[in-house]
């Protein structure tokens, strides 16, 4: 029975990783075929994935739903949260997919890890580990042979891209730091599915998102809803699952197989062109997670913003 836990525990969280990496191959194909931009996509991502995660949870432990709204230091953490974080993590995410692709853009985005790793050595007032600073090589390495292939007279990725994909990984931080004990609390699809919500409306305010001129085609209904369905709401609750199952840990680990997922729909489908320097990069960018999962796991839960 153990081992068909962690069998099960596996496939889900595997399956959440490829998953994730497939929605940002399609918000490559809406940008690049569909000529939609990251403002309109954000908005209507986060407020039906918001609505299909507290509809999920109203039908399965309705009780659930409002305990959050009874403290007001939470209520103020959830906005925070829903704006700094979760809001900022896909509208970064999502422009830097359309300044470059899909797999570059994840790999970038995964680089927060590197960010968290610091501002736990500055908060706890230590010098990085041996596996860190490793880590922290690997994350530098990746970054430069990403944006010039190994070139100091050149840059193969756009500034553009670059600027955003930075703005996502710090994103990313935020995203893992801010809920703090939130999460604990109230449960992740509670906190997530409200911070959705609210994303999605205050960005939509923000740049009045339902003034965009936008020809919704059979192709670009179906690409918003995988993007809903499969890459927010499926790939969260699988995700979610593997970690119930393995562990927070070893689920981390499996799902690290978003950017090869990504950067194989992209090639395969897309037909992007991923140079063999691009290919090194994700891999380091990879070991660089894999580096800090591990070790950094009790230092990462304690970071939290109370």
């Amino acid at each position: 029975m153990e081992r068909k836990k962690t069998i099960r525990g596996i496939l889900y969280a595997i399956s959440g990783g490829i998953l994730w990496g497939i929605s940002g191959t399609v918000g490559q194909y809406l940008f690049t075929h569909k000529g939609l931009n990251s403002q309109w996509i954000t908005t209507v991502r986060m407020l039906m994935a918001g609505i299909l995660l507290i509809g999920f949870v109203g039908l399965k432990t309705p009780k659930e739903l409002l305990p959050v709204w009874k403290c007001k230091k939470d209520i103020i953490w959830l906005i925070v949260f829903a704006i700094f974080g979760l809001m900022n993590c896909q509208y970064t995410y999502l422009t830097t997919i359309a300044y470059s692709n899909s797999a570059t853009a994840t790999a970038l985005q995964y680089l927060g890890q590197a960010f968290i790793l610091l501002v736990t050595c500055i908060r706890m007032w230590r010098r990085p580990t041996g596996k860190e600073g490793i880590a922290l090589v690997l994350a530098v390495g990746g970054i430069f042979l990403l944006t010039t292939h190994g070139r100091f007279d050149s840059l193969v990725l756009s500034p553009q891209a670059s600027f955003w994909g930075m703005l996502s990984a710090l994103a990313l931080m935020l995203y893992t730091l801010l809920p703090g004990t939130l999460i604990e609390r109230y449960g992740s699809s509670v906190i997530t599915g409200y911070g959705m919500l609210i994303g999605g409306i205050v960005l939509g305010s923000v740049t009045k998102a339902w003034k965009m001129e936008v020809s919704l085609d059979l192709g670009t209904v179906i690409g918003i809803l995988v993007i809903v369905i499969f890459g927010t709401a499926l790939s969260f609750t699988l995700y979610l699952q593997g970690v119930s199952e393995i562990g927070g840990v070893k689920a981390s680990l499996f799902a690290c197989i978003e950017p090869i997922s990504a950067a194989l729909t992209t090639t395969l489908w897309l037909k992007t062109k991923i140079t063999p320097m691009d290919w090194i990069a994700f891999g380091m960018i990879l070991l660089m997670v894999i580096f800090l999962a591990i070790p950094n796991r009790k230092t990462n839960e304690e970071l939290v913003f109370e």
